[in-house]
């Protein structure tokens, strides 16, 4: 068997698999924690043990200040993950988290450690696409939260809850931060297949900045529509999971499992 430690508060297993082949890393969005990921054992066979990445900031890290920079949480990322890596493994990020498991997959393969068999990326633009110029977590907390909300950034449970919209300003805003003065560099295709996804009614992605995502690999490259705001992944989730499995189960007969 190639057991990593059950959990920690980073790694969060809601179900711990006995003799997993594949296991797949999910990062959150802006302002979101692991427990978006824990109902996703019920879509995936025990096979694909379900690993959701804690954030600093959230949940059970709540204590711990949120990263506004994308590279300090790399590198972070990098020690907490370094012990689950004896798998075949995968990423898959929502809006923030696609960010997340891009550079985290280019700083593996600058590090000559193991790479992810797939990198699925939800509601987020290509990386190497004009940075847009708008810096919403400057602005004050009224106006930030209302520019926010027009983009469909705040999911629709925290908007009805005003305790919840208060301790989720500092944390939404560190989130955006991080995303907001990311700079692209440029670096050669990733090895691992991209399925880029989004929401039919997005406001905040285009078709077009999803599809932008081919030239990140030199692999197989798929992007799909879901219905569905830039939440989609909770409105359309057993079809997405769907997707998901289908992929995984496709790069698993493709990869030797790893001994």
């Amino acid at each position: 068997m190639n057991l990593a430690p059950a959990s920690n508060e980073w790694v969060l297993k809601p179900r711990v698999s006995r003799d997993p082949a594949l296991r797949l890393f999910c990062f959150p969005h802006a302002g979101g924690g692991a427990s978006l990921y824990n109902s996703w054992t019920d879509d995936l066979p025990p096979s694909i043990e379900v690993c959701p990445v804690q954030l600093p900031g959230r949940e059970n890290l709540r204590q711990r200040a949120p990263y506004s920079q994308l590279w300090p949480l790399i590198d972070e990322l990098l020690s907490v993950l370094r012990e689950y890596l004896n798998l075949p493994f995968a990423f898959y990020g929502h809006s923030m988290g696609a960010l997340v498991g891009f550079e985290l997959t280019r700083r593996l393969r600058q590090l000559l450690l193991p790479q992810p068999s797939h990198l699925f990326v939800s509601s987020y633009c290509a990386p190497q696409l004009a940075q847009r110029t708008t810096t919403l977590h400057e602005l004050p907390d009224a106006e930030f939260l209302l520019r926010v909300q027009e983009l469909q950034g705040i999911p629709e449970a925290v908007l009805a809850n005003a305790e919840l919209i208060e301790l989720f300003s500092p944390l939404l805003r560190a989130d955006f931060a991080l995303c907001e003065s990311y700079t692209y560099s440029h670096a050669k295709p990733l090895e691992c297949a991209i399925s880029s996804f989004g929401g039919t009614d997005d406001k905040r992605i285009s078709a077009e900045e999803l599809a932008a995502w081919r030239v990140q690999t030199c692999s197989g490259f798929k992007m799909r529509l879901f219905p569905g705001n830039h939440f989609f992944l909770q409105s359309s989730k057993h079809l997405l999971l769907r997707v998901i499995r289908q992929e995984l189960r496709a790069t698993l007969r493709r990869s030797p499992r790893a001994g």
